[in-house]
């Protein structure tokens, strides 16, 4: 089996004002980094468009209705002072999150041993109620509850290792002993959440904040010590990670020093601790990374490591 990169072009129409890091750029960056000969091997699909039920799984009934309503005919309109939207932006984040319900249908079904979800808008920051931080849907969350209702996932896991703490998926999982989720993130940062103490209903949380100039020692010392011991003793039917390559060194909106192989290493510790307790069934999905070429070399890093190579 190998492994699936999920896309769509209509992710690129989520268009922001000028000088916004969350810019259609950074998934071209992506793709013709994975455009490359060595990535020959990757199975390609286009994500679908997630349906209003499947995004219901994550969000409260007419959460999503009222969103989508409210996307401008022209120009922008403002969630919060850091999301915008543009008239392109809903059926992105249709399509953002309907590609990581298609992973997931891809990993369960055992076409493919994992999939990377080539997105934007990302979805992290997104609560139940409640788009911020750039965010519109919580991709992540609502794949894995897809992979509850649909496959009956029970133990679900989520790895986040963005520089920002994921404080929508931590309040969609955290009341939920049979959801997982872990982050090392920088603190204090934005969005405010993610202190040690936040440990969920059922020490189903694990926060590992790290302070401004960490780099990739007290980032792997922080997977190893806590986060995937935590995971292993978890045993998950089925481990998403929330991909943001914003702890890179080179990143403009945040102070870590990660490099390509710290998210390389990462992805392998947990691709080993999928391989013992869910036959390898991983699914990646992007959430930040605001410098483009730390962006397109640490993509090509991770992806690199679902591949086996």
């Amino acid at each position: 089996m190998t492994s699936l990169l999920i896309t769509h072009p209509a992710c690129l129409g989520h268009v922001m004002p000028p000088g916004h890091p969350e810019s259609p750029d950074r998934l071209r960056a992506v793709l013709a980094a994975l455009d490359m000969p060595e990535f020959a091997g990757l199975l390609r699909e286009e994500a679908p468009q997630a349906t209003l039920a499947q995004l219901a799984l994550a969000h409260p009934a007419g959460f999503a209705e009222a969103l989508l309503a409210s996307m401008p005919k022209q120009g922008f309109a403002y969630i919060d002072g850091d999301t915008p939207i543009s008239p392109g932006s809903g059926e992105a984040a249709l399509r953002a999150a309907g590609a990581v319900v298609r992973a997931v249908d891809s990993v369960m079904l055992g076409d493919v041993r994992n999939a990377f979800c080539a997105i934007r808008p990302p979805g992290h920051h997104a609560e139940s109620k409640r788009a911020m931080g750039f965010c519109l849907f919580n991709n992540v969350a609502v794949g894995a509850l897809w992979a509850r209702h649909k496959w009956n996932c029970k133990r679900i896991a989520a790895i986040d290792f963005d520089v920002h703490h994921g404080n929508g998926t931590q309040e969609i999982f955290q009341n939920d002993p049979d959801l997982f989720y872990a982050s090392t993130h920088q603190a204090p940062f934005y969005p405010g959440t993610g202190a040690m103490h936040e440990t969920g209903i059922a020490g189903n949380v694990v926060n590992v904040a790290l302070q401004a100039g960490a780099g990739g020692d007290a980032f792997r010392a922080a997977m190893t010590a806590r986060i995937l011991p935590a995971l292993d003793a978890f045993r998950p039917d089925l481990i998403f990670i929330s991909a943001g390559f914003d702890a890179h060194m080179q990143d403009p909106l945040a102070n870590l020093w990660f490099e390509e192989e710290d998210f390389a290493w990462a992805t392998r510790q947990i691709m080993q601790i999928a391989g013992r307790h869910c036959a390898g069934r991983v699914v990646s999905a992007l959430e930040g990374g605001y410098d483009l070429a730390a962006l397109a070399s640490s993509v090509q890093a991770h992806v690199r490591a679902l591949m086996g190579e």
